[in-house]
Order: structure tokens, then sequence, then C-alpha cells
């Protein structure tokens, strides 16, 4: 028996982008289907409509066999669906409890809020899929794995029965993401029904059944997990054999072109989120940073970027205290609030902090043409979707957005890039090309600050790896002499060896 069925979907924005057509998904009661595809390809786009976010311009969905009208997130939720999106809905100001209960919450008789049945019902959910979790802490103070999991029992606390995850390992330790996987089991073997949006092949075949390919808005073919491999699924989402990644060489470094010196920041909060940190990165290196979100290394990263004063110590670049003349290429975090302008142009933002280059403006008016035409290559050589210089930002998918900035960012001419999270939420082709543009910088001679979640990615691209936590380095380690599990364990403290 099928718990959803989509059949003909077909969703247009305008009349140049179609992000899904005539697309038809099947999906067992019970079962892990992954749903994967590159940027574009229209994965969340059809996870949307599932989810009532957007209306489909054709086609019809059926749960259960009925077909079934969801034009809402409350409609869905009526229907038995919840979603845990990339970014999480939780307020941090208010309890585990309250984040779960809220806006669903029992009431009495008398109208106040039944705390204490809601309480045993969460629990009873809890112990059920193997959940440990406090219900009494304040979401701010917990890690990211265990917010997801509150997300994942806010939907469950809504009696969900089919649960849609987008991305959900994607700011995970390794640690987390396998119990992440052990809950989905669980869950499975409840008999719920997940369907899973990721980009990381190798956890989409551990923990699914099935996988659903998208590629341009089409289904590319459907298939058992257990018949085929990252490198077939990899030709599937492309279309075309993928390039194996060549090794990097080795790190001929130069100068000192970044020294951090006993770096001390605060946080929104007036805490202190990065203590007396110092190190340097020479031209000709990539360090890469790992960490689990929340011990520095925003703040870090955005007091090394210009974003963010420090309260102690020292950023000096090229041999000169930082300032707002010294040119950095910056990949920022968050790319919608820091990175991008909605509702300006691909080609407006590709000009953002660069309108003052000799190559783009005069003194007196911006040279379109230039423009353009620099614009049209940067989307032709970054596979940006679609390929229009004048389509607004807003309109792209993240994953195209992010392609946007990092082609602006990487083609500066500048000799220190500092990049974080730059694959975040690309697909495996669009990612590749930006870790090979990233070894081109280093082989040209630039320094690299990298930040990511993504530990491959760090081992296979840094010379050295940083383990930040609780603001300070707990382990400067080898890419060559290191792996998943020894970094993971100095991101969460069980190892320790300051620097």
């Amino acid at each position: 028996m099928f718990a959803v069925e989509m059949k003909g979907i077909t969703k247009a924005f305008g009349e140049n982008i179609k992000a899904n057509d005539s697309v038809d998904l099947s999906v067992r009661k019970g079962e892990i289907h992954a749903v994967v595809g590159e940027n574009g390809a229209g994965k969340s786009t059809l996870m949307k409509i599932l989810y009532g976010m957007y209306r489909p311009d054709k086609g019809k969905i059926f749960i259960g066999g009925s077909e079934k009208s969801i034009d809402s997130p409350s409609t869905a939720i009526k229907t038995g669906i919840g979603m845990v999106h990339q970014h999480f809905m939780l307020a941090g100001t208010l309890t585990v409890l309250e984040n779960i209960i809220l806006g669903d919450e029992t009431t009495t008789v008398l109208g106040l809020i039944d705390k204490s049945s809601c309480r045993k019902r969460i629990k009873d959910i809890a112990e059920k899929f193997g959940i440990n979790i406090d219900l009494d802490a304040k979401v701010e103070n917990l890690s990211v794995g265990t917010q997801q999991k509150i997300e994942i029992i806010k939907i469950l606390y809504r009696s969900a029965e089919i649960l849609i995850l987008d991305e959900p390992t994607a700011v995970l330790t390794p640690q987390e993401s396998q119990e992440l996987f052990f809950t989905l089991k669980e869950l499975k073997s409840g008999g719920r029904t997940i369907i899973l949006i990721s980009h990381k092949l190798s956890e989409v075949l551990s923990v699914s059944d099935n996988i659903t390919v998208l590629r341009h808005g089409k289904v590319a073919g459907t298939v058992e997990s257990s018949t085929t491999n990252s490198g077939r699924l990899a030709e599937m989402i492309i279309g075309s054999r993928v390039e194996a990644f060549s090794e990097k060489s080795k790190p001929l470094p130069g100068e000192v072109i970044l020294s951090v010196r006993e770096l001390v920041v605060m946080n929104d909060k007036r805490s202190i989120a990065v203590n007396h940190l110092s190190f340097e990165i020479k031209t000709g290196e990539i360090l890469g940073i790992a960490g689990v979100e929340g011990n520095g290394q925003k703040e870090l990263i955005e007091t090394i970027s210009g974003m963010r004063k420090a309260v102690e110590g020292k950023v000096i670049v090229n041999g000169k205290p930082l300032n707002n003349k010294i040119s950095i290429a910056h990949i920022p975090q968050d790319r919608q609030k820091y990175g991008m302008v909605s509702d300006y142009t691909i080609a407006e933002n590709v000009m953002l902090g660069r309108q003052r280059e000799e190559k783009f403006s005069t003194v007196f008016a911006i040279k379109n043409k230039n423009v353009f035409s620099y614009t049209d290559d940067l989307i032709e050589r970054y596979d940006i979707r679609p390929a229009d210089v004048e389509v607004v930002m807003g309109s792209l998918s993240g994953g195209n957005q992010q392609k946007v900035v990092v082609s602006r960012e990487l083609t500066k001419d500048t000799e220190l890039i500092i990049a974080s999270h730059p694959t975040r939420g690309l697909d495996i082709k669009a990612a590749g090309f930006v870790q090979r543009s990233l070894l081109d910088q280093r082989e040209n001679g630039k320094g690299v600050l990298l930040v990511s979640s993504d530990l491959q990615e760090l081992l296979l691209l840094s010379d050295r790896i940083a383990v930040i936590y609780n603001g300070k380095f707990s382990a400067i380690l080898d890419p060559s002499l290191t792996n998943e599990v020894e970094i993971g364990k100095y991101m969460t403290g069980t190892q320790y060896n300051e620097q």
C-alpha cells in the first residue's frame, strides 16, 4: 500500500522556470524513501507541494489511497503529514516541552494548559521511538542534534504518520547523524513513513529503502537502495559520468597572510564566544575549522571578515591590522542574510561589493554590457540555473543562490578567502566544482580559512584541521592522520588537547 502518491505534479514559477514537470512519486507505507537530485532539480518544490506550502499547477496527491487537496501546512498536519525543515523553527527561550506543544496545547475544562497531560504524551512518544530528551531544558542551550530531535517529536506529537526531512544531517556531527539514523529506523519500525531529502549519497544509501532521482524537474528514475551505489546514483543525478576527485598536491605555504592573536569575541548574548584564540594562515594553504555549531566559529568568522568587533586581541591581514579597506573574499554561513539581496537580479548580486571595480563601472555609470557578459560567464562556469542574468535571486533554489555567492567571492582579486560552509545545500556536481575551485585558489597562492560541518570535505581539502570547542581549539590535526570519528570526539569535548 502506498502512503503517498503524487501523480503528474507540475509547478512553474513564471514563464521560464518549471520546477516540477509531470512528476510521479510513490512512497510505500512504512518505508524510508529518499529524494535526490541536483540543485534546482525540483526536490524542495515537490516536498513543499506535499506539505501544502505551494499549490501545484497540475497533478493529484493521494494519501493512503484517497485523493487529498493539501492547500496549507495546517491541512497537511491534519492529513497526517509533518515536515522538519533544514532551518529549525524553534523558540530558543522556551523549554523543550513548550516548543513541542506550542499551538497544539491540551487544556483543562477551565481552559488552562494541562502540562502534566502534555508531558505524559510526549514522554510516551519519546520512549516509543528511543528518543532521550530533557523536556525542561531551554532550547537555546541544546545542541543542533537535540534540537532536531525536538522537531521530530513536535510533528509526532501532532500525530504525523508521514515525515518529510529536508537535509537533516547538514549541521550534525557524525555521532549526531548516527543517532538520527537510529531514530529514523525506529520510526520506520513503528510504522511511520519517511521521505528524506539529502545530497549525502552515502547516508541516503545507508538509511533508505528506495530512492527517487529528480533531474531538471523530471523523474530520472526510482531505484532500490540495496541494488545501487553512490557512483551510479551520481550518474543518474547528473546525467553523465562523474569525474573522480583528484588528490590535492602537497602544500607549499608561503608568507603569513592571516594572523589572529589572543582574540576574544563576545556573542550576541554578551558571553565569550572566542576565548584568547591565536593562529596563522599562510598563502598556499587551507586551514579547516571543525566544530559543533555554537562553539565560536560563527563569531570568529564575523570578526575576521569585519562584521563583528573583538573585545581583545588583533586580526592582521597581510601584515596590516584589519580595516574596511582590506579586500577579503567571504562566503558567509547565512547567504540570505549576508551574501545576497533577494530582490536584486543575479547580475546585480554578482556586482555586490565589486561595483567600483574598473571593469564594472566608470566614475559616472555602471558598465552594464560588461556586467552582463561577466555574469553570463559565471552562470556557465558554475552551472547557475536558470541561466538568465536578469532573474531575481529570491526566485532561485537555495543551492543556486549559493552558487551565485560562491562565484562572486572566488573571482575576487584577494589573497585571503574565508569560506563558511561553502558547499552546504549544493549537489554533488556543484559541491565538487566549489571544492576544486578552493584547491585552485590554494594552488594560486591564496590562503583559505574553511569552516565546514562536512567532515569529509574538511579531510579532503584542508592542510590542517583545527577543532573549535567552547571558543578554543581543542586540537589541530593532520588530515592524513585523523578521521571523522576522532574529529567528532574533539568536537563534542570527549577528547581535548588544547592548542
